[in-house]
């Protein structure tokens, strides 16, 4: 099916371009017009100071005469206030009174009007608009928005408050008369929320308050919380820290006692130790059986018993006190018996074992001489106050340097069939080598009476338990004289002294001269040998 279309009528068609090519026209003379004055868009200053408000008529043919230019403020939407007229003819003038004085033309050229604005204040924000009066296009105008930034002043602060159960406002921080509005944060451990208001300021600026709140408790005072303010003018955050104060009644408790208050400690001392916010003005020291003893002396929180006796043998009570409350703590001390002191105890037992130690050592050194000599009279030893005999004497037989070989015989009643009788009183054969002789061998009588006889007719030479005693004789002539309990048992066997049977020679001399005096040493062995015919001869010779 085909559609019918009207003819297009040609007054129409001409009537549509002329309206087109008219809105080209005007948008071309607005974009030009507006091209013409420039302007900042945007200047931002502070306070007290100054700030350059610039204006320029660009006319890029010439085509424009320019007659006059005003600087017109807009503090608001609706209000416009003139406040500066530059004329080629007439010349300045500022006609509103609160820039008077605070306004300047930088240039006196119609061309470039620029301002400056001294003193600023931040009622001066708004809208400036150069404006120009021009032939033939009319006015041409371009427009800069001052914005005046106010940097805060920024505190923070500590409320004072009592531990309880309900919260309240701890610490306030405050970012006042800033422009543009500033922004509080908060920086804390312990729990709390926080609450922000803002007031503006009738020159623009505004105050920003906020507050940190808290249940609370003792264990809050002294901590720590941040107030943080970032704010357009600052180039970085301000960070303050507040440190919490929490007031609360006091605690107590008492130090010092160690259990070892005995009779006769002197100095003793108790310690009332108080925490509490305020800190305790009050400090007062009490005993639970009355009045304070006599030997107890109080300062401040110190208790201090110069002498420990039975007296303060009871409870201590201290009490605190601040403007909140009054808390208390108790201690009982218990005298003990007098200790004795360690050091003294520790000295007097030293010297106690010693004592007994070297009393010991005494004794037994008494002991082991005494046992020794009696053993040595036994066995044939002369004692301290017998004389011994050397037998024949001579220089040549006394000499310690000689050396002694010494041999026995005899007979006696278990002998063999050659025995001579009950006595053995056979000879004693003795090989003596001197330093001025080659050695001769001689016969000694091996009676022992008749021994004993010619001793006592000599001096009284030095003893074996003196010889002993002396530090003169090395450990092989020492051990000459320790005879052992098989010699002694020998001794008796053969009859002893004076008894009867077979008699062993009580010892073997080997003659000594020393100093013009002469010795006897005495020395058995028991290496000796019982032979068939009833003599006894040593195993091994025997050098002395």
């Amino acid at each position: 099916m085909a559609r019918d279309y009207a003819p297009v009528s040609p007054v129409r068609t001409a009537s549509w371009l002329v309206v087109t090519a008219a809105a080209v026209i005007l948008l071309s003379a607005q974009g030009i017009g507006a091209q013409k004055v420039r302007v900042d868009e945007e200047v931002e200053a502070y306070p007290t100071e100054s700030v350059d408000l610039r204006c320029e008529f660009n006319d890029g043919g010439g085509r424009t005469k320019l007659t006059q230019v005003s600087w017109i403020w807009e503090p608001i939407d609706g209000q416009r206030d003139n406040i500066a007229v530059y004329h080629p003819m007439y010349g300045q003038s500022f006609p509103n009174l609160s820039f008077k004085d605070r306004v300047v033309f930088l240039y006196n050229s119609l061309e470039n009007p620029s301002i400056k604005i001294s003193n600023l204040k931040m009622s001066d924000a708004g809208r400036y608009t150069c404006e120009y009066a021009t032939y033939p296009s009319g006015n041409e105008q371009g427009t800069t928005t001052l914005v005046m930034l106010a940097k805060p002043k920024n505190s923070a602060n500590v409320v004072t408050v009592q531990a309880g159960s309900k919260s309240v406002v701890v610490a306030q921080c405050e970012a006042a008369d800033g422009k543009p509005a500033a922004n509080i944060k908060w920086l804390a451990s312990v729990g709390g929320n926080h609450s922000t208001t803002t007031t503006n300021g009738p020159d623009g600026t505004v105050t920003v308050r906020s507050e940190y709140r808290l249940v609370p408790t003792s264990a809050d005072n002294g901590r720590e919380v941040t107030c943080m303010v970032d704010q357009k003018t600052q180039e970085r955050p301000w960070a303050y820290p507040v440190k919490l104060s929490v007031e609360y009644p006091p605690s107590v408790s008492i130090e010092g006692y160690d259990n070892n208050w005995y009779v006769g400690r002197s100095d003793a001392t108790l310690l009332c130790m108080a925490n509490g916010n305020p800190a305790p003005t009050t400090v007062t020291w009490t005993a639970a059986s009355g009045a304070l003893p006599d030997t107890v002396v109080v300062s401040g929180n110190k208790l201090t018993v110069r002498k420990v006796d039975d007296a303060v043998n009871t409870t201590f009570i201290c009490e605190v006190k601040n403007k909140h409350g009054a808390s208390r703590h108790q201690i009982t001390t218990i005298v003990i018996e007098a200790l004795e002191d360690p050091s003294s105890a520790g000295v007097v037992a030293g010297a106690v074992i010693g004592s007994l130690l070297a009393l010991l050592l005494v004794v037994a050194l008494i002991a082991v001489l005494l046992s020794r000599s009696r053993r040595q009279q036994r066995r044939g030893y002369p004692s301290s106050g017998e004389s011994i005999a050397t037998g024949s004497g001579g220089s040549n037989g006394g000499d310690y340097g000689n050396k002694a070989r010494l041999l026995f015989s005899g007979t006696g009643n278990n002998s063999s069939k050659n025995g001579t009788g009950a006595n053995n009183n056979g000879p004693i054969y003795t090989y003596r080598e001197g330093c001025d002789a080659t050695g001769t061998l001689t016969e000694k009588a091996n009676d022992y009476h008749h021994h004993h006889l010619h001793h006592a007719s000599i001096g009284n030479p030095p003893s074996a338990h003196d010889i002993l005693l002396s530090g003169e004789i090395d450990e092989a002539e020492r051990r000459k004289f320790d005879l052992d309990d098989s010699m002694e048992e020998e001794y008796d066997r053969f009859g002893g002294i004076g008894g009867g049977g077979n008699i062993l020679p009580p010892a073997y001399h080997v003659h000594r001269g020393h100093g013009g005096e002469e010795e006897i040493d005495v020395y058995l062995d028991d290496d000796m040998e019982s032979q068939r015919d009833g003599s006894v001869i040593s195993r091994t010779a025997i050098y002395v």
